[in-house]
């Protein structure tokens, strides 16, 4: 037995990083692939209206970031990570198969346009295949998405002493290596679905995620797998029902009057108990002891919760206006995969006289900058600001975001001065009626607003995951990589919104609009741009206000030591 319990200590670590990243990589390589060039797809070749097809665009990206929550229920509460990503990584790929097939069959695409006639549009059958292609990709990105980057951050016992690998330089590798998936796809893949054809396009990450497959379900023998420990909103909601039910009892004298039960928490307080705090009393009262516990049985705990299990709900509770903050950072940045697009399709792409950049391709300029400010942040400035701050990450993940919030910002104001430039460029040649026509103004103007947003990806959604997985209580961190999942899909949708109300309000009897379906160049896209730095100017100052009344919460970690000459084990508790 106690070599079987050597063994599984073994188990995890660095080692297992490959098969785990490949997963992600090839996830990444299908997401992204399609995805970034989506835009192109759904009105070069299948005829929609650009409106449609960016708000298409964003309620996919909102589905496929909500679907999260589904997948780490199902993992958190019986399956565990690993089966959860083996079945989503399945399902993803009939998704892809189905996808690929649609895009090399013409008869499930309109016929092509020719000269200046009206283009028709995807028919309803035809749409309906693209939908449930996208609905099988969405269901396959909900259980790989919360799962595989808390799975990976599970192979790390920070509590092992010869664990040198910190959850935090692994959320920085994580994140690097989803870049240079990304990195491929909008540069290789956009290319070869421009310049060759959808078909091969879609094909190539197709058999990438196959590959994936394989090589992740090959690791299982050295995985760390820990096993779930029942539903995390059932709990919640026992505490909040048991709260309300004794709404009406006064608050206990002393925290320690408060019922606690290590045996009964022992599955879901593996990486340590949570301690009191004095937020949200209230709850407490689901620990309040009555009559309902009797003869030391295990309570009714719809009627009486542990403290631990108070906590828990409190610990959500309280990282929800954190969550909240990071929704118009993706609205913003959602607009690069629609709008920026768009205005790269006007501007001249040539780098030589044969070759031009691809609209869809853009978006390496955001990867890129994201790469080099991981990097840099990861082996540069974390040991500078560690000689300042004395902390081993070097500032607080509540910190880096708040720096990304401020790039954000920069981004969309620096975003609205370029499309001026570019209209005034149009406006310059004639060519403000031809929105086919190719503006003579480079389309490195647009590089600015990509570096500065995948700058702020690199600060703000890295610091997000570093949160929501460091603040989680440990038997919920699938389901807090969710949340940091479904603050992109409640971005993704505000997006939706917010350019449904701009292009309905902005509507004048004249038929102009700030985003005009038929031409770019007759609307004001720079306004739009500017309202959205107006949104996140008054979005980052209510992430200081979050940021400076956040209070972490405090954990009581149980660990072994050898700390004698003969090799006795002691506890050591330490409050983190």
């Amino acid at each position: 037995m106690e070599q079987k319990e050597n063994h599984r200590r073994k188990k995890g670590g660095f080692i297992t990083m490959p098969f785990i990243f490949a997963n992600e990589i090839c996830e990444k390589l299908a997401v992204v692939g399609f995805n970034t060039n989506m835009i192109s797809y759904l009105t070069t070749q299948l005829h929609m209206p650009l409106t449609k097809a960016a708000n298409t665009l964003t309620n996919f990206n909102g589905t496929a970031s909500l679907t999260p929550l589904l997948g780490a229920f199902i993992a958190d509460s019986f399956a565990g990570k690993f089966w959860t990503v083996t079945v989503a990584s399945i399902i993803y790929q009939i998704g892809m198969i189905s996808l690929t097939i649609s895009a090399v069959l013409p008869q499930f695409r309109p016929p092509p346009c020719h000269g200046e006639e009206v283009c028709k549009e995807a028919s309803a059958g035809q749409l309906a295949i693209l939908y449930i292609s996208l609905l099988f990709g969405a269901l396959g990105s909900g259980g790989i998405r919360p799962c595989i980057v808390a799975f990976g951050a599970d192979q790390l016992d920070e509590s092992d002493p010869k664990q040198s690998t910190k959850t935090w330089t692994y959320f920085n590798w994580y994140y690097f290596v989803m870049g240079a998936a990304i990195l491929v796809a909008v540069t290789v893949l956009v290319y070869i679905q421009d310049n060759i054809g959808w078909g091969l396009g879609l094909a190539i990450p197709t058999i990438a995620m196959f590959i994936s497959i394989i090589a992740f379900i090959v690791g299982y023998p050295l995985y760390r797998n820990l096993n779930p420990a029942g539903s995390p909103f059932t709990r919640l909601v026992q505490v909040a029902v048991a709260a309300f039910r004794k709404r009406k009892l006064p608050n206990v004298s002393h925290h320690d009057l408060l019922y606690q039960n290590d045996e009964l928490d022992a599955a879901i307080s593996l990486g340590g108990k949570l301690l009191h705090t004095e937020q949200m009393k209230f709850l407490d009262k689901a620990a309040s002891v009555t009559e309902e516990k009797e003869n030391g049985k295990v309570p009714n705990l719809w009627r009486l919760n542990t403290v631990h299990r108070v906590e828990e709900l409190k610990s959500i509770i309280r990282m929800g206006p954190i969550w909240a903050s990071g929704i118009l950072l993706i609205t913003a940045y959602a607009q690069q995969s629609t709008f920026s697009l768009q205005q790269a399709k006007t501007m001249d792409r040539h780098l030589t006289k044969r070759f031009q950049i691809p609209a869809g391709s853009m978006s390496v300029f955001t990867i890129l900058t994201m790469l080099a400010t991981t990097a840099f942040y990861d082996r540069v400035f974390i040991k500078v600001a560690r000689t300042f701050t004395g902390l081993d990450r070097g500032i607080s993940f509540l910190h880096r975001m708040g720096i990304g919030f401020v790039i954000s910002t920069i981004a969309t104001l620096v975003a609205g001065f370029v499309e001026i430039k570019r209209k005034s460029a149009a406006s310059a040649h004639g060519l403000l009626e031809h929105p086919r026509a190719t503006i003579p103004i480079s389309v490195f103007w647009l590089v600015p607003q990509y570096s500065l947003h995948g700058m702020a990806e690199a600060f703000m959604s890295i610091g997000h995951l570093e949160f929501f997985y460091d603040q989680a209580p440990e038997s919920m961190r699938s389901t807090a990589m969710a949340l940091f999942w479904t603050s992109i899909s409640v971005g993704n949708y505000v997006s939706t919104l917010l350019v449904s109300l701009v292009h309905r309000l902005s509507a004048r009897p004249d038929g102009s609009n700030w985003l005009p379906d038929d031409n770019l160049n007759k609307g004001k896209l720079e306004y739009f741009y500017w309202l959205i730095t107006l949104l996140q100017f008054a979005n980052l100052l209510y992430y200081l206000v979050c940021a400076k009344l956040y209070t972490y919460k405090p954990v009581q970690v149980h660990h072994t030591g050898d700390c004698s000459s003969e090799g006795n084990q002691v506890e050591l508790a330490t409050t983190v």
